[in-house]
């Protein structure tokens, strides 16, 4: 399984949108992390050196099944360490939009509030 430092904005997002969004982006990473050891696999395999004698399409099937399989539990354990980077480089980004779009929900209902205000005191004139 992928783990992240207690530091990490994963571990103390007080916010629940940006805690989903940050769990989208480990999901993501973990999923990409799988994927490109599927194709690391996948390049090996087709680096044979000479015929296979006794290959059959199911055999290759079955491979490929075993290959995918092996690329995702690679990707449970970290082993290449490439979810924990994505999740490093991105995470600072995710919740930077989730504060910005915090500070301009802030922005508008302060804009809102300052409008209602006005409106209140131009009405009792």
């Amino acid at each position: 399984m992928i783990k992240t430092a207690a530091a990490s904005p994963l571990a103390s997002t007080a916010n629940p949108a940006t805690a989903a969004k940050l769990e989208k982006l480990k999901a993501a990473a973990h999923q990409f992390e799988a994927v490109f050891a599927r194709q690391m696999i996948s390049s090996m395999r087709s680096a044979n050196i000479g015929e296979d004698i006794l290959g059959s399409d199911a055999q290759n099937q079955f491979r490929d099944m075993s290959d995918a399989k092996l690329a995702d539990s690679m990707a449970d354990k970290g082993t290449f360490g490439i979810a924990q980077l994505l999740i490093k480089q991105f995470s600072g980004q995710v919740a930077g939009s989730a504060t910005a779009n915090a500070e301009k929900a802030g922005a508008v209902a302060e804009a809102t509030k300052s409008t209602a205000l006005a409106d209140a005191a131009r009405a009792t004139k």
